[in-house]
């Protein structure tokens, strides 16, 4: 029954982009847009607006929704994580920044203690450890240590090694090429 479920989603999607023009991405970007948050005013507002059938008009009304609970999840997993520790989110705000840099498959994945930082596999990860400390775990082939970086230790098992950091100074072009080290090898 799912298999036949998905399918006609499937060919609704394509049937979306071939009668409007516009794709399903499209379109949740439209209803987002229009500030309706609930399901019948995005349904409405498709219907009124832009004369959607309901079948059309509740397909974009759920993957709209679908997204921005997604998108609000990720929100407030990291905005969680920070509570009491706001002094430590401009760090976390730099590394984000730098990271994102590195290219289009950089995956950023907050859970509920820490982000992880995917590429084809994870290759480090984000934690506010205490109230005045972010701790970068890394995923780095062989032995390399010195400096600030060191083997994780009890800190993580998801990780070979770690920077401590405390200053959004010490976001620096020594923690980012480690960071793109391990991004090149995951």
């Amino acid at each position: 029954m799912t298999d036949k479920v998905d399918a006609a989603t499937q060919t609704m999607i394509d049937n979306l982009e071939k009668n409007s023009g516009k794709s399903l991405n499209e379109w949740v970007a439209i209803a987002r847009a229009s500030g309706f948050e609930k399901h019948g005013q995005i349904v409405n507002f498709l219907k009124s607006e832009h004369g959607f059938t309901h079948g059309f008009a509740n397909l974009v009304a759920a993957y709209a929704r679908e997204s921005a609970a997604i998108l609000h999840n990720d929100d407030d997993l990291v905005t969680g994580q920070y509570s009491g520790k706001e002094a430590l989110r401009p760090i976390y705000d730099a590394l984000i920044t730098a990271i994102s840099q590195f290219g289009d498959d950089v995956e950023i994945s907050p859970k509920k203690a820490y982000v992880s930082l995917r590429r084809n596999k994870q290759f480090g990860l984000i934690q506010p450890s205490t109230k005045t400390r972010v701790d970068v775990g890394l995923n780095l082939d062989g032995d390399v240590i010195g400096g600030r970086l060191e083997k994780s230790g009890s800190f993580n098992s998801m990780v070979s090694h770690r920077v401590r950091l405390t200053s959004v100074d010490e976001v620096n072009d020594a923690l980012i090429g480690w960071l793109r080290q391990a991004y090149d090898q995951a």
